[in-house]
């Protein structure tokens, strides 16, 4: 009996009209990647699972793909003693799929500082795995497109980010669609203020989870926490800011004005904030959100978030900075700030909205009809022409029926077929038939290209 096929679940197939379109959007990111000067660096898909390990907090940890030892794993696994899942993992696993790209790149600059000038811009465009329920616009196999700066502090990098996430989704046609930002000082400077320093952890991992489950929930997550309802009570007003940026950020100093290290926050936000209002952003609309938390452990000053508001989709795009990220791989007082971009749900959005350029599909510009053996000959020399001139074309590889042929063109989304037989080998002069618009003429080759260019 054959075996029925299928794929491990959160993972896709991709036909060629859906790679043509996640192309598109690859490119109009690599493009601003590179506008903005960035250089491009691959990493392993598999890194060693100590790397990954610690990196994400609990919950981040427990996503990470664990890859089984190879040769007879258990066989060199001690099942006396502590045999909890935990404990024999790390026996018989000693490598994982990469959970995000910040991390390893992290690892390779660590490995190759004495071969990279700093500040270090680089991106990287590479799949990451997750094990996450799977659901609308949340994979366990995705693209990251990443673009970081490591080796300076300079809050202009920042800035720089913000307007790099600006020109991306503008160029792709969104019409609305904000940057939210908020820094990691501020959250510190929150839990000292409410007199919970030592649950910081805690309170940024539920304050991410506010979009989802809400103020209530939030609070009671944190009550479960260990943190006391007079503490919790006290974040209330953070909750009902409300007014525009220069006004949330003066309630905000009011509130942290006895923390060093929320103050210092505030004063981090509001130089990127004015610097950004100064540049005028495209589309973007930049939103301070003082309970954007990005549950992950590294982030140590600005944070951001991307959301799109014209289709309900969760974040499109995230970063931040990580001032100490690479000491934990021996790297000390080496600053970075990155930023992501979730191509998967970035195609989600497009497709919903119809931004797809028309006939994106279309790789193939143009089709030879095939009238046989002696006229497919000839259209091989013009063929090879064409593709010498840079000119996407093929020719159909029987002499099938013409209506067989013709139907192959339209499903391609070919816009140009063009048929050649005794006469039009004996003229030079090429019937060239445009599919969409119905219409036929007579060209030369030269005229042909001037068509196609």
């Amino acid at each position: 009996m054959a075996q029925k096929t299928s794929i491990p679940k959160g993972t896709r197939d991709f036909s060629s009209k859906v790679m043509m379109q996640r192309n598109y959007v690859f490119n109009t990111i690599q493009s601003a990647f590179q506008r903005f000067g960035f250089m491009p660096i691959e990493t392993p898909a598999m890194e060693n699972l100590d790397t990954l390990m610690g990196k994400y907090g609990e919950e981040g940890d427990r996503l990470i793909f664990k890859i089984l030892n190879s040769g007879d794993y258990l066989s060199k696994a001690s099942l006396v003693g502590d045999t909890t899942s935990k404990s024999l993992t790390k026996q018989i696993s000693e490598k994982a799929l990469r959970y995000d790209l910040t991390v390893p790149f992290a690892r390779y600059v660590v490995q190759n500082r004495n071969d990279i000038t700093f500040p270090f811009k680089r991106y990287q465009m590479q799949p990451v795995w997750r094990a996450d329920r799977p659901q609308k616009g949340r994979f366990r196999e995705f693209y990251q497109c990443d673009a970081d700066v490591v080796g300076s502090d300079s809050l202009l990098c920042e800035v720089e980010l913000v307007q790099l996430y600006d020109e991306v989704f503008a160029f792709l046609g969104l019409q609305d669609f904000s940057v939210c930002i908020n820094n990691r000082k501020v959250l510190s400077g929150i839990a000292e203020v409410i007199g919970e320093s030592e649950k910081l952890i805690d309170i940024t991992v539920a304050l991410d989870k506010l979009d989802k489950i809400g103020v209530e929930k939030v609070q009671e997550e944190m009550r479960a926490k260990g943190i006391d309802d007079e503490a919790t009570a006290r974040m209330n007003p953070l909750f009902e800011l409300s007014g525009n940026n220069t006004n949330k950020l003066e309630k905000l100093e009011s509130f942290l004005s006895d923390s060093e290290v929320g103050m210092k926050g505030v004063e981090e936000l509001r130089f990127i904030l004015n610097m950004l209002s100064d540049l005028r952003l495209r589309k973007a609309k930049l939103e301070l959100d003082v309970t954007l938390a990005r549950g992950l452990n590294y982030y140590t000053g600005a944070i951001f978030e991307v959301k799109t508001n014209e289709v309900h989709m969760g974040s499109i795009g995230g970063g931040g900075r990580y001032d100490d990220l690479t000491s934990i791989f021996g790297l000390k007082d080496v600053s970075g700030v990155g930023i992501s971009f979730g191509v998967d749900r970035i195609c989600l959005v497009l497709e919903e909205l119809n931004l797809f350029p028309k006939l994106l599909e279309a790789s193939t510009q143009l089709m030879f009809a095939n009238f046989g053996e002696q006229e497919a000959a000839y259209c091989m020399k013009l063929l090879k022409q064409l593709r010498d001139a840079g000119v996407n074309a093929e020719i159909y590889p029987t002499a099938a029926k013409m209506k067989k042929q013709m139907n192959y063109a339209d499903k391609k989304s070919i816009q140009y077929v063009v048929l050649v037989g005794e006469d039009e080998m004996a003229s030079g002069n090429l019937t060239v038939k445009n599919m969409i618009e119905g219409t036929q003429q007579s060209l030369t080759i030269e005229d042909l290209l001037v068509l196609l260019k």
